[in-house]
């Protein structure tokens, strides 16, 4: 067994990203739209900020309350996508309960949907376009799985969760690749019976240690998406003590995909600026 550390993939990825803002002649920048005072986003907000000026990009931060209107957060988001300067937006989730975050992830301009949520670049993924802005996790998982080194075309990846975020996404990713994808949710029946066909297995349903290791076939790659806390400690959805002896490789939580989201979107927002820069030539 072999633990892919994500943490040392994104520290390379990162590394790389800074070399190439050192060369481009422009600082990137990416704008964060954090509504609310939700604890665990103004984390997030703070982590993303962090790695994004270690690598000499700019993070602009824009806090609203968390009773701002529909129409506050939607004029905020207007004046972004005309900024120039911006090559990235990103609204932080979830959103207050009043405010409707399908609506307000469809105004940010396509251009610089660095989180790959909006309705076109979700479209040309699933059309397997070049031209697609991936969701930073999908594509983190692929880089992920990438690092292992083994083939990814004709293997059956298990993909447990159909979120806009991870599960539908990283579907479609990998049948770009030529996997044989499966997803299975809350009312797929006889779970364990499909996972264990995997050749590779994503666990992206935050369920804590839902994946024992009779779900599991023998030399799998598995990617742990999950975070969950349990009495004050973080574990994934995967019971990473009793899968990891029977699996070739295994990503762990945190330590693993967490480190390359982050990575993902910045990369994402170096390549917006990058296509942006050709625009305005």
């Amino acid at each position: 067994m072999k633990i892919i550390d994500g943490k040392i993939l994104a520290q390379q990825i990162r590394e790389n990203l800074r070399l190439k803002i050192k060369n481009l002649g422009l600082t990137p920048c990416l704008a964060v739209v954090l509504v609310g005072d939700n604890e665990a986003s103004q984390i997030y907000v703070r982590n993303k900020r962090k790695a994004a000026e270690e690598i000499g990009m700019e993070c602009e931060v824009h806090h609203l309350s968390a009773e701002s209107s529909f129409e506050q957060v939607a004029d905020l988001v207007q004046k972004l996508n005309a900024n120039p300067k911006v090559n990235g937006i990103i609204v932080q989730m979830p959103l207050p309960q009043h405010l409707n975050s399908d609506k307000i992830l469809r105004l940010i301009d396509e251009r610089k949907d660095v989180d790959g949520f909006g309705l076109h670049n979700a479209g040309l993924l699933m059309q397997n376009q070049p031209s697609a802005m991936i969701a930073a996790t999908p594509k983190g998982v692929l880089a992920m799985l990438r690092s292992t080194g083994i083939q990814l075309t004709g293997k059956h990846a298990v993909i447990i969760g159909r979120s806009n975020i991870v599960g539908r996404p990283l579907a479609a990713l990998l049948l770009n690749q030529d996997c044989t994808v499966t997803v299975v949710h809350t009312l797929t029946q006889n779970i364990a019976e499909i996972t264990k066909q995997a050749d590779i297995l994503v666990a992206a349903c935050g369920c804590p240690k839902l994946v024992k290791a009779d779900w599991v076939k023998d030399g799998a790659v598995v990617i742990d998406v999950g975070i969950n806390r349990i009495d004050n400690h973080l574990c994934g959805d995967v019971d990473f003590d009793e899968v990891a002896p029977k699996v070739a490789f295994i990503s762990p939580v945190p330590g693993g995909v967490g480190p390359m989201t982050i990575a993902m979107l910045l990369e994402n927002t170096v390549e917006a600026c990058e296509k942006q820069m050709k625009e305005t030539k």
